[in-house]
């Protein structure tokens, strides 16, 4: 087993870390809010002081942090970690950012000999608790095929997207999807209750019939209907408003880099800000249900 790094430890953080914990890893793990990292050291995870000290003598360090910036800031600006890491360190960066910031992590680690991949998640906290994520990485083959068994510990779907920022383009391709799906779902459930029907019945419905889609099978967004969910926890936990407002910011960065067309992503990012300003931004992002609901 490995000795592995760990820096991050919230809602998506933490349970990655236990599990990496439960399949046998010696784990120390960091986050700048210490009260995030009782569970994990209650898995049996040691507790940092600083980045670097969970960084000394790791063989992988993950990390998993809210924007580009703040990544870019930790390894190459202002913590500098990158200059204190062996070269036999294998960077994992979990986070979701743009493309550029994975790219540009990748290059000022390449220049010092470091390996990195940009490994962003799919799958929620549902399934970081569960250890069935699908991760999208970018990076060499060599690396790759080094972070896989790792990965492998916390998901269940490991893809190699191609070379580095790769693995971040494919993420925020699939959240811009996902956006405009929860969207359409939420939408059509609506309209069914507003015109009399039993929201759970028509989510059987529509499960047998070509509207099949995740966000109506595995993540219904009616309070209600699906056992779990956080539409029946009053949208707490999960995938907040903010961040997939911050996924799709970086998906129309990237449609207007390529001048690609992308207007159902602009429609969902423009629901999705007004949801946010109408003070959901810490719910779920399931929560755009109540955007539909007229006593709402």
């Amino acid at each position: 087993m490995a000795k592995v790094g760990f820096i991050g430890v919230g809602n998506m953080g933490a349970p990655m870390a236990i599990n990496l914990v439960k399949a046998g890893h010696d784990v120390v793990a960091y986050d700048l809010m210490p009260e995030l990292l009782k569970p994990v050291v209650e898995a049996g995870a040691t507790a940092a002081a600083s980045p670097k000290q969970a960084a000394e003598g790791a063989e992988f360090l993950v990390s998993m942090l809210p924007s580009g910036p703040i990544v870019e800031s930790l390894y190459i600006h202002d913590e500098k970690l990158l200059d204190a890491l062996s070269t036999e360190t294998l960077v994992i960066d979990c986070s979701t950012i743009a493309p550029e910031n994975a790219k540009n992590l990748a290059t000022a680690a390449g220049e010092r000999g470091i390996s990195v991949v940009d490994a962003p998640v799919s799958g929620g906290v549902g399934g970081a608790v569960a250890g069935t994520l699908t991760f999208i990485v970018g990076g060499e083959q060599a690396a790759f095929e080094r972070a896989r068994p790792l990965l492998e510990n916390m998901g269940k779907n490991v893809f190699h997207a191609g070379a580095s920022g790769a693995g971040q383009m494919a993420k925020i391709c699939n959240n811009m999807l996902l956006a405009v799906h929860m969207i359409g779902t939420a939408e059509a459930l609506q309209l069914g209750v507003d015109n009399g029907l039993d929201p759970k019945v028509l989510s059987e419905i529509m499960l047998q019939s070509s509207g099949r889609n995740w966000s109506l099978e595995v993540y219904n967004p009616y309070p209600g209907v699906q056992d779990g969910v956080p539409a029946s926890k009053d949208y707490s936990g999960g995938f907040q408003v903010a961040l997939m407002n911050k996924d799709l910011g970086l998906a129309l960065a990237a449609a207007g880099n390529s001048q690609s067309t992308a207007p159902m992503g602009h429609l969902a990012r423009s629901l999705f800000l007004q949801h946010q300003r109408n003070g959901w931004a810490k719910k779920d992002f399931s929560s755009i249900q109540q955007w539909f609901n007229k006593e709402s």
